[in-house]
């Protein structure tokens, strides 16, 4: 008897173990007909959420949880930064593009810093902050897109600077490394160094300053940011580090509507904002690609990874020699985008060997927040914003609690570039937002830090067109990304394959090997609305700390006795 239960116990247990779910990622996709919101920090995707709850939009409630990230993760982002979107408006099918990115002030010149005997653009300090667009960028969102009152969509991002919130892990790491550029600026050390060193994970951190500058914000709108109280403060700490930022400089910015870029990989169209960022590289990258056929091994596979990494090197020397601000000269994207341009540096690409002459840009490390938004009618919000390096400049403005970006410290001193330093010109940009869409399927997605980003959508795109796989999956799956070192040199996580590392060796690859998850290979967010079904999907990945949270529905009121 006792035999015949085991038996059965044995192949109850077997038969469930078949039909138990085998794969390769960890979380579940976020699945629910009402809206989502992602994020790198679960309180911020919180925040957000309770914005759709209150009836707002995917605008309002990317906005609320942008504002919250500003303050949670002060170091990637904030007021004091840049700003760029795209916005899938369901009803009607069309893409909206925002450039809320900043240019440099009106006397800050090749000549004023070569006169000063500065010959390679500072990175750091008064003379790498170019004018902050993330205000005016919300404004002009909300102005288009918003429901909810201005005032209301900072209410989280003011109690959190007012209340304190607890210290994530990430946010500690990032924080400790940035001390030492801190540490050169008596305002920075007392609003973001507590006892002259970095809060601790779970240490409780408050920014007064940064809440009544927010609460200004909140009543006084984008005027007080560019004329007004928070003007002078900007233009009194400038002035002070001998800066060349103006009055003109601050009120005559405005962000811009562009048009998207695109491509076509296989079926899917993917797009990105155009110059003067870097997403041209994304679709360049795909376009290389695209003249190879996926590997039938999988994106972990040698030679699919091999392409992917030799498509990068080409893409990435494009951009670097080509990219610049339009207005201040002509940008040649419809050529580097074409399959004909595509297909000729394809046939660059031994299947074997790497080349270790075609060298993507060095263009440094960056620290940036990258979120997405779906809400209850389909809408998606695809935004990212930024500081450049962690805590930006490392010059926080006096008496308002934030930092200002170090985007100018990506111009450059070669008069002859297309991205040469001048007056009231937008340097070159790393963040990127981007879109993809095929049929009745639209995804909003991003995976930021620094120039990891294009190739990272790149890869992203070419997990779910070619290898099939859920947002969720798409963005967990093992991840390589350029080397500071340049050349041959990539890094690459220990997910990969033994035989797939040993492999990519023996072609020449130089291999830096992190853990199975680097944050060194970006942190991406994404949402997706099925326009058929009218469900909406989230996915954020375990490479930061945030979470895809869903709009919870409001809730009849129970008829039951208490």
């Amino acid at each position: 008897m006792l035999k015949a239960f085991l038996i059965f116990a044995v192949m109850v247990i077997g038969a469930n173990a078949a039909q138990a779910q085998e794969r390769s990622y960890g979380r579940s996709m976020v699945v629910t007909p009402y809206g989502i919101v992602a994020t790198s920090y679960v309180q911020a995707s919180q925040a957000g959420a309770r914005i759709l709850e209150q009836g707002g939009s995917a605008i309002d409630a990317g906005i609320a949880a942008n504002a919250v990230l500003g303050v949670t993760e002060p170091m990637m982002n904030g007021i004091g930064g840049d700003l760029f979107a795209i916005y899938w408006e369901e009803k009607t099918g069309k893409l909206y593009g925002l450039n809320a990115s900043g240019w440099a002030p009106k006397a800050l010149t090749i000549d004023y810093l070569q006169a000063k005997h500065i010959t390679k653009m500072p990175q750091r300090g008064i003379n790498s902050v170019t004018v902050p667009g993330a205000v005016d960028g919300w404004t002009k969102l909300h102005d288009r897109f918003g429901k909810l009152r201005w005032s209301q969509l900072f209410q989280p991002a003011i109690f959190y600077a007012e209340h304190g919130f607890a210290v994530p892990e990430m946010d500690h790491e990032y924080w400790n490394g940035a001390v030492h550029g801190l540490m050169e600026y008596p305002e920075s050390v007392r609003v973001y160094l507590p006892g002259n060193k970095a809060p601790d994970t779970g240490e409780i951190f408050s920014n007064p300053d940064l809440a009544r500058t927010l609460t200004i914000i909140a009543k006084e709108g984008e005027h007080a940011f560019y004329k007004g109280a928070i003007a002078e403060a900007i233009l009194k700490t400038s002035a002070e580090l001998r800066g060349t930022m103006t009055a003109d400089d601050l009120s005559q910015y405005s962000a811009e509507w562009v048009e998207p870029i695109s491509t076509k990989y296989r079926d899917w169209t993917v797009y990105e904002l155009p110059p003067n960022g870097d997403g041209m590289a994304a679709l360049e990258m795909l376009n290389i690609m695209e003249n190879s056929a996926p590997s039938p091994d999988g994106p972990a596979s040698p030679a699919e990874l091999h392409t992917r990494i030799e498509a990068m090197k080409l893409a990435y020397a494009d951009v670097t020699a080509y990219d610049g601000d339009p207005k201040f000269g002509s940008i040649p994207v419809t050529e580097l985008l074409s399959k004909p341009y595509a297909a000729k540096r394809a046939a660059a690409i031994d299947p074997d060997k790497a080349n270790c002459e075609v060298a993507p840009g060095a263009l440094g490390r960056s620290d940036t927040t990258y979120l997405s938004v779906v809400d209850r009618e389909g809408n998606i919000l695809s935004l990212i914003q930024s500081n450049y390096e962690d805590f930006g400049s490392d010059v926080t403005v006096k008496g308002m609690g934030f930092a200002l970006q170090d985007r100018g410290g990506l111009f450059s001193l070669d008069a002859k570039s297309p991205n040469a330093l001048a007056g009231h010109k937008r340097p070159f940009h790393t963040i990127i937002p981007a879109f993809m869409e095929y049929g009745y399927e639209h995804i909003g997605f991003g995976i930021m830090g620094g120039m990891n980003q294009p190739l990272a959508h790149a890869q992203f795109v070419s997990n779910i067109v070619d290898y099939h796989m859920n947002i969720q999956a798409a963005l967990e799956e093992a991840r390589f990304t350029v080397s500071p070192k340049l050349g041959c040199n990539i890094v690459i996580e220990s997910r990969v394959p033994a035989e797939s590392l040993t492999r990519l060796r023996g072609m020449g690859h130089v291999l830096d090997v992190r853990k199975e998850y680097s944050a060194a290979m970006g942190r991406g967010q994404a949402v997706l609305h099925d326009s058929t079904t009218k469900i909406n999907y989230g996915a954020s990945e375990p490479r930061a700390d945030g979470a895809a949270v869903p709009e919870t529905p409001r809730m009849p009121e129970s008829t039951a006795k208490q």
